[in-house]
């Protein structure tokens, strides 16, 4: 059947701008610093950014990439760059250099545009397939690369409201990488459709609405800040963007613009509940802070909620556009203690309202395991929040979608309430302060230190991160490197908050194959202290 306009529409995440500007014209949509944009204001800068990328070539299908904090021009890209029918691939600034060109390379993009600070990431001789720059000077009026200032850029471009040029819903919207946990990053494709519903389950889930207020503590490179960069704009509340994340700024931006509203990474939870301060902090709105990643420890819980934040935790992937289930709050909770109930609130719970389909199952017969909190499985979900696939990668996609589920990789139970609790992870990744880090991506590299002869990477607990890698090396016999020697080389040829923290030299304990038995460094770490994800 014919679909008719009369009663279809496609499903875009960009629509939002244009019904809370019509909505709420004269109300503050985003702030930063001293400035203040209404919703009227947001959406004429939106357009003329969009209006600009046209007149520079770019169309349905070209790709633009943005390496950039979390300021405006990142928020606005979330729509100009969808608006046109392009794809936004928004690059994580940790990384290092080699590896922002492999994504900028890999995802075929036409325009990039860089904030000045990670200007020094950019290598334009090694990125032949660019056709332009943009140049963003928050900080700095430098022009470090050969093209335009932000502004000038969108002066270039009209004000007037473009129809967005998404034919289709399942049209690529943007591609987001991995932090490449088998070696290179992979690009993970979405689509208007899927951030159209995320968006609106994040809104659900986290009780967003028009008075809500919403700071930028999650990095909005990170699954399009988990669909927030379209939930916040969907119900007409106000983005406070912050450039860094400093557990000072974020207190003082609370007070100051009265925050309803924040999702972070279980370390900047753990920032803020041992910052000084804290303990004198009382906050006059209730403060919603949604967190997923590898979960704080339930004391990181009750300090925050004892300053007058509520917890909401969720858990997903990169693959699924961000949170996917949520540790849905149960009414006879409250009679718990707040041990007990920061406990429960450590489980990765149940699928979020739009997604529906999340199990534990046993991967090889794809059943489900035993509603006992002891049979372990793999998680698997499908539905509309899940990934089209990897760029360029159809072997990955077909693998990670291995009997009609997309594949988490993560190993968990599934309790007799119906919620699920991770116990370990598939592979041998770490979760670093909502990082992913491949433990093979990191011996690789150290392998090729001259002093080294075996190495075997470990996550090992860390009070602000969560957990950090930590290296056992064998050196070269006659050799005697040290630990600074290692951490140096690391972060010289990979992402810095990849290296590793600490490093110890001895023997591996190995099988009688040779095969280095990394589960018993593990236990030798983690020994009289749980590893929850």
């Amino acid at each position: 059947m014919e679909k008719r306009s009369v009663n279809s529409s496609v499903l875009t995440p960009v629509e939002f701008l244009n019904r809370s500007a019509l909505v709420y014209p004269q109300k503050v949509a985003v702030v930063y610093k001293e400035r203040r944009y209404t919703y009227a204001q947001f959406q004429a800068r939106v357009n003329r950014l969009a209006g600009a990328l046209m007149k520079a070539g770019v169309g349905p299908g070209d790709k633009v990439a943005f390496l950039c904090p979390n300021i405006p021009p990142l928020l606005e890209a979330h729509y100009g760059v969808p608006l046109i029918g392009a794809a936004l691939v928004c690059i994580n600034i940790r990384l290092s250099k080699s590896e922002v060109s492999y994504i900028i390379n890999h995802a075929d993009a036409k325009y990039v545009f860089v904030d000045a600070e990670f200007a020094p990431l950019i290598d334009p001789s090694e990125l032949a397939k660019v056709e332009g720059y943009v140049n963003i000077c928050d900080t700095s009026d430098t022009l470090a690369l050969d093209g335009p200032e932000y502004e000038a850029f969108l002066e270039s471009g009209s004000a007037a409201v473009i129809d967005p040029l998404v034919s289709d819903e399942n049209q690529l919207l943007s591609i987001n990488y991995t932090s490449g946990t088998t070696g290179r990053p992979k690009g993970v494709m979405y689509h208007h459709r899927g951030a159209y519903l995320n968006a609106i389950g994040e809104v659900l889930e986290s009780g967003l609405d028009a008075s809500s207020v919403y700071l930028w503590t999650l990095p909005m490179f990170h699954c399009n800040g988990w669909c927030f960069t379209w939930g916040v704009t969907a119900v007409g509340a106000t983005h406070i963007c912050l450039r860094n994340v400093v557990a000072e700024d974020i207190y003082r931006l609370i007070e100051e613009e009265k925050v309803s509203h924040l999702c972070a990474a279980p370390t900047v939870l753990i920032t803020m509940s041992t910052w000084p301060g804290a303990s004198d902090v009382k906050m006059s709105r209730k403060l919603q802070i949604m967190t997923a990643g590898a979960p704080p420890p339930p004391t990181i819980i009750r300090n925050m909620e004892a300053i007058g934040a509520n917890i909401i935790h969720t858990y997903g992937l990169t693959e699924v556009y961000g949170p996917h289930s949520v540790c849905a709050w149960q009414p006879e909770w409250q009679e718990l203690s707040p041990d007990e109930r920061a406990t429960l609130k450590s489980r990765q719970g149940v699928p979020f309202m739009v997604t529906h389909f999340m199990d534990v199952v046993d991967p090889h017969s794809m059943e489900p395991v035993p509603r006992d909190g002891e049979t372990i499985g793999e998680i698997v979900m499908r539905g509309n929040n899940v990934m089209t696939g990897y760029y360029k990668d159809e072997e990955a996609t077909a693998k990670a979608f291995e009997g009609g589920w997309f594949h988490s990789g993560d190993l968990a139970v599934m309790h007799a309430d119906g919620y699920a609790q991770i116990k370990d992870r598939k592979k041998d990744i770490i979760i670093s302060g909502g990082e992913n880090i491949s433990t093979v991506e990191v011996e690789n590299v150290i392998y090729r230190h001259p002093d080294v002869q075996e190495v075997a990477v470990v996550p090992v607990p860390d009070e602000k991160w969560g957990e950090v890698p930590k290296a056992f090396v064998v050196p070269k016999p006659g050799s005697t490197p040290s630990a600074e020697d290692i951490i140096s080389f690391t972060k010289e040829n990979l992402a810095r908050f990849k290296a590793p923290k600490y490093v110890e030299f001895g023997e591996l304990p190995k099988t009688a194959t040779g095969k280095i038995q990394k589960f018993k460094l593990r236990q030798k770490e983690w020994e009289g202290r749980e590893r929850i994800r």
